[in-house]
C-alpha cells in the first residue's frame, strides 16, 4: 500500500499527522533523518512526503526535490516570521505542494496531505476514465473509486471483492459487463499509470519502480507497459495519465486471455 513519509521536527507534529490522516490512509513512515527518508523511497511506495522546519532549510531538501520533483511535498512545522519569504519562494517554484502550520492546522493536516498525494493527482487526471472505459454500472463505479483512490489495486481480487462486500465471481462478471474492460486489465492500467508517475522522477529507476509496484522483473514491467500503453517502460515517464488512458483505449482494453 502507498504510504506517507514524514520527516518532522517534533513528536507532537508526528502524532497530529498520524491522527488526522483519514482511514485507510494511516500508513505513516516516520523518518528520523534525510538518509532514512532516502532509504524509505527505495523500499516503500510513497504517496507524499511531509517535512518539518529543519528539513525545509537543509541542503538535503534541495537535492531531494531535484531527484524527486513530482513527489508531493507538504511542509508542516512551527514557522517564524522570517520564514515567510522562503516559504513563498518554495511554493512559487512548485517545490512544495502545501504548507501547514503546527499548532494551527494540527486537526486538518492529514486532509491537507491527502489532497496533494499522487493518488489524488492520479484520480483527478483520470476523471474521464469511467466514461471512456464504459464504467457506468454502480458496481463498476464503486470498484473504480476504490482502485483509483489509492494503491488498492495491489489487493488480490478476493480481497477487493470482500472490501466491496461482493463475491469474487460476481465482481469479475459485473465489472466487465456492458463492454467495459475486465478487472485485471483495469488493475494493470492503473499500475502502469502509477509507474509513469514515479518514473517522472529522475531518482526512480526501472528496477526500483518494478519492485515497488510488485512486478516480478523489469521485463514484466516492460511487457505490461507495451500491452497497456503501447510504449516501452523507459518511455512511461514522459507520458501523462490522460495519454496512457488514450493509448489504453486505442491499444485494446480486453485481456488477451478472453
Amino acid at each position: 500500500m502507498a504510504a506517507v513519509a514524514a520527516l518532522l521536527d517534533t513528536r507532537g507534529a508526528l502524532q497530529s499527522l498520524r491522527r488526522s490522516l483519514p482511514p485507510p490512509a494511516r500508513r505513516l513512515c516516520a523518518c528520523r533523518s534525510p538518509q532514512a527518508l532516502r532509504r524509505t523511497l527505495g523500499t516503500r511506495l510513497l504517496d507524499a512526503v511531509v517535512v518539518g522546519h529543519r528539513a525545509l532549510r537543509s541542503p538535503e531538501l534541495l537535492a531531494f526535490r531535484t531527484q524527486f520533483p513530482a513527489l508531493p511535498v507538504v511542509v508542516y512545522g512551527a514557522f517564524r516570521p522570517d520564514d515567510g519569504a522562503l516559504l513563498l519562494r518554495l511554493e512559487d517554484a512548485g517545490s512544495v505542494a502545501a504548507i501547514a502550520v503546527e499548532g494551527v492546522d494540527d486537526a486538518v493536516v492529514g486532509e491537507m496531505v491527502r489532497a496533494e498525494t499522487l493518488s489524488a493527482r492520479r484520480r483527478a487526471a483520470l476523471s474521464q476514465a469511467p466514461r471512456l472505459l464504459r464504467l457506468t454500472d454502480g458496481i463498476q463505479r464503486r470498484t473504480w473509486d476504490v482502485l483509483v483512490a489509492g494503491s488498492s489495486w495491489r489487493l488480490g481480487t478476493q480481497e477487493l471483492a470482500a472490501r466491496l462486500d461482493l463475491s469474487r465471481e460476481h465482481l469479475s462478471r459485473q465489472f466487465a459487463a456492458g463492454g467495459a474492460p475486465n478487472l485485471k486489465r483495469v488493475i494493470d492500467f492503473l499500475r502502469i499509470v502509477t509507474a509513469a508517475q514515479l518514473l517522472t522522477n529522475p531518482g526512480y529507476d526501472l528496477i526500483t519502480v518494478a519492485r515497488l509496484l510488485g512486478f516480478s522483473t523489469v521485463s514484466h514491467l516492460h511487457a505490461m507497459a507495451r500491452r497497456t500503453a503501447g510504449q516501452p517502460a523507459a518511455r512511461l515517464g514522459s507520458l501523462a495519465p490522460p495519454e496512457i488512458l488514450a493509448a489504453f483505449v486505442r491499444v485494446g482494453t480486453r485481456s488477451r486471455r478472453e
